[in-house]
């Protein structure tokens, strides 16, 4: 958990029957933000509990070593990996969307990116078993801009809005294994006989940049004509790149 409501403020406008998010890290929160992101970050590249194995098994050090080799070392990957885990964190924290799978556990390699929706996140109604679907797209950026914005929506109009089934079956397959498999059975049922409708699914555009995105994000979210809910949400820190320097560095520290 982040704890976004400890170190975060937050705004919200509703456009139309869409909603429009802004959050920023409160006076004097900004070391708190940091400890508290560094701390969660790892549980996003490795289980917790293949490290307390390899603690147990080999000492500090190698646990410190497998962590230390999962993180990204390229600014840009750090950028784009922790957008997305701000995202990831954001949704379980802050919507009915409690699903999912942390994916950047199964990247190829620390510096590449992974294809596919950046989050996808998943709610199922405990008494009918209906299924509903988030798919998120991340910007990160230090200077958001219209150009990069328009990408994201492009990318969640694919596919007619809604998650490929490629991603899904990722998730699916991911979950199984995982003994998930509540979430795996139901992407099951709905990719190989159901099928997914646009009634099911929500979207999420998330941008994390220096500077304030909110007028893009709200004249972007006017601009959209479609009927799938939409949850727009910027996050802003002061100093973008700094900031990712001083989670990565702080995860080294023990997330202090």
């Amino acid at each position: 958990m982040m704890e976004f409501a400890k170190w975060c403020v937050e705004t919200e406008e509703s456009i139309q029957t869409h909603r429009l998010r802004g959050l920023g890290i409160a006076a004097g929160k900004q070391a708190q933000a940091i400890g508290a992101i560094a701390k969660a970050v790892p549980g996003y590249y490795t289980d917790p509990k293949r490290v307390a194995d390899l603690l147990k098994k080999l000492g500090k050090p190698a646990a410190a070593a497998h962590v230390e080799q999962k993180l990204p070392t390229q600014a840009s990957i750090r950028s784009g990996d922790l957008g997305e885990i701000l995202c990831n964190a954001y949704v379980y924290e802050a919507t009915p969307f409690n699903l999912g799978i942390r994916r950047l556990r199964w990247k190829d390699h620390r510096n590449m990116s992974m294809r596919g929706e950046d989050v996808l996140a998943f709610n199922l109604d405990p008494k009918s078993g209906g299924l509903k679907i988030l798919k998120a797209e991340v910007k990160s950026r230090a200077g958001m801009k219209t150009a990069v914005i328009d990408e994201a929506r492009t990318a969640l109009c694919a596919n007619n809005g809604l998650p490929s089934p490629h991603a899904l079956a990722f998730v699916a397959d991911r979950s199984n294994e995982i003994g998930d498999t509540v979430l795996g059975d139901a992407l099951d049922k709905a990719l190989l006989k159901d099928g997914i409708r646009a009634s099911q699914v929500s979207h999420m555009l998330f941008t994390f940049s220096g500077n304030d995105p909110l007028k893009l994000l709200k004249a972007n979210l006017q601009s959209y004509a479609g009927l799938v809910p939409q949850h727009y949400v910027g996050l802003r820190v002061d100093g973008h790149q700094d900031f990712i320097k001083a989670v990565f560095a702080a995860i080294g520290k023990g997330g202090k």
